[in-house]
């Protein structure tokens, strides 16, 4: 069943990816009294990339609210028939932007050319931001043949470093800290007569494919409860690790003077005879 929206504008920053994890948590098995002590996840092992990818593209709808008023920014925008989505799409007078969103949190991430390293693995994000651009592109361009291409950019999410040896020909790769400067330092290219008549067109819903379900009702609402959850667990975790290596440390201190006398022990007569 196809479900339509009854605006575009009305689309959440990372709504289509905590819908799914939502779908997803829907069949996990709650906690048991003894998980929850010791802090174990909430989320299901298949689901903690979907949460994941929320946290990135909230963060980065974040930034977008604070661009200028002549800009507007647009979410989690159908593309495809299975379910896909343009993270964000941007608009204002420096021109059209399909921002996909990566949270890589703590790694080290390397662009040359069309490669893209996470922690030494390969990772397709730079062809996949491409291949979203060109096919907005092309499905505005029917309504209004004479726009400009839309320019894909590569959001990384806090990570712990990021380097770009050759930047690609067509993808714009950034930390998502320096978006918004990147964004607004654009020469002007669209007027406001355009950008109007383009912002009519994205919020129509006819413009997109329609979704595939309906829309979660307080999906935001219930989000932020299970991240709650989920960062009250890690706390958890943490604290018991660091309970754990506390008193293995005590434990060593305290065993510390027998054992060193056993082994000087052991070794004298290893070495001296009976």
């Amino acid at each position: 069943m196809y479900i339509d929206a009854p605006s575009m504008r009305k689309q959440l920053p990372a709504q289509a990816v905590i819908e799914e994890l939502l779908r997803q948590h829907s069949t996990t098995l709650p906690r048991s009294g003894f998980g929850r002590f010791f802090g174990y996840s909430p989320l299901a092992a298949d689901s903690v990339s979907w949460y994941q990818g929320a946290k990135g593209e909230i963060v980065v709808g974040e930034i977008l609210a604070r661009l200028p008023p002549e800009w507007t920014a647009f979410h989690a925008l159908p593309i495809g028939k299975n379910g896909s989505d343009i993270d964000h799409l941007v608009i204002g007078p420096g021109g059209i932007f399909t921002i996909n969103t990566k949270h890589h949190a703590g790694k080290s991430v390397w662009v040359a050319g069309r490669t893209l390293m996470v922690s030494g693995q390969k990772q397709s994000h730079i062809r996949n931001a491409d291949y979203e651009a060109g096919r907005v592109t092309k499905l505005l361009r029917q309504r209004m043949p004479q726009l400009p291409s839309a320019q894909p950019v590569l959001a990384i999410v806090n990570p712990k470093s990021l380097k770009i040896k050759a930047r690609p020909d067509q993808v714009k790769v950034l930390d998502a800290t320096a978006l918004r400067r990147w964004l607004v330092g654009h020469r002007p290219m669209l007027g406001r007569a355009e950008l109007d008549e383009l912002t009519a067109l994205i919020d129509d819903p006819a413009t997109w494919p329609p979704a595939l379900f309906p829309p979660t009702i307080d999906a935001r609402a219930q989000f932020d409860v299970l991240d709650v959850e989920v960062r009250a667990a890690y706390i958890r975790r943490t604290l018991w690790k660091l309970c754990a290596s506390i008193g293995a440390g005590a434990a060593v201190i305290l065993a510390g003077p027998p054992i060193i006398s056993a082994v000087i022990s052991a070794y004298i007569a290893a070495v001296v005879g009976p």
